[in-house]
């Protein structure tokens, strides 16, 4: 038999720990490893490693409760953070009726808005109109008339030379009152978007109601 290459006997060594090598290349291995030290100390190398793997695979690793906390820690940190629900949120859930009403008061409010900015047109309004004098934008109360009733005037100029038996309100416009004239009620006038909305709101209100 001839004599074994030390390159072969090593992977020969491999597959003899792996319990890979045919019985008949045993007897060759072992016959080498007899002959030859370098070998035979490059085996015993290899049998000593093998078993440390293995005693170190089959040891069970016990973590301590430091060890075990510190390992929660950072699992916990490579986890996505939870969505934390906003607080709006959960108050609109808790008064549904509430949210609602600011809701539909938000779109009333815009819905006026609106029409504040978009209507420009002259506007008279009252029970007793019939001796008013309307000359562009000027609606006069001439002087010796009485006019009974509230009078409402939009986006005009209010002259009250006469007599109003009633509330006398000026909307968008402005309004001049001359000593000698008399309103018995109040006089009013309303040039913000706000004070709009407001009389719009108690003016529909009283419409309904009566």
């Amino acid at each position: 038999m001839a004599a074994m290459n030390c390159n072969i006997a090593l992977v020969w060594m491999h597959d003899y720990l792996d319990d890979e090598l045919p019985h008949d290349d045993v007897l060759q291995l072992k016959t080498h490893l007899l002959a030859c030290p370098a070998c035979r100390e490059r085996f015993e190398q290899l049998e000593r490693t093998e078993a440390l793997t293995h005693k170190l695979m089959d040891a069970r690793i016990v973590a301590g409760a430091d060890q075990s906390l510190q390992l929660k820690k950072r699992i916990m940190s490579g986890l996505p953070l939870k969505r934390r629900k906003a607080g709006w949120t959960r108050w609109i859930r808790k008064h549904p009726a509430v949210t609602v009403a600011a809701v539909f008061t938000l779109v009333m409010f815009s819905s006026f808005l609106a029409m504040w900015q978009q209507d420009t047109d002259l506007t008279v309004r009252g029970t007793d109109l019939a001796q008013l004098v309307i000359e562009g934008d000027t609606v006069t109360v001439p002087e010796g008339a009485l006019v009974k009733g509230d009078l409402t005037i939009e986006n005009g100029k209010a002259n009250v030379l006469g007599d109003v038996d009633g509330n006398v309100t000026v909307i968008e416009g402005s309004l001049y009152q001359a000593s000698t004239a008399h309103i018995s009620g109040k006089v009013k006038t309303i040039d913000q978007a706000l004070d709009w909305f407001w009389y719009k709101v108690t003016h529909s209100i009283s419409s309904l109601a009566y």
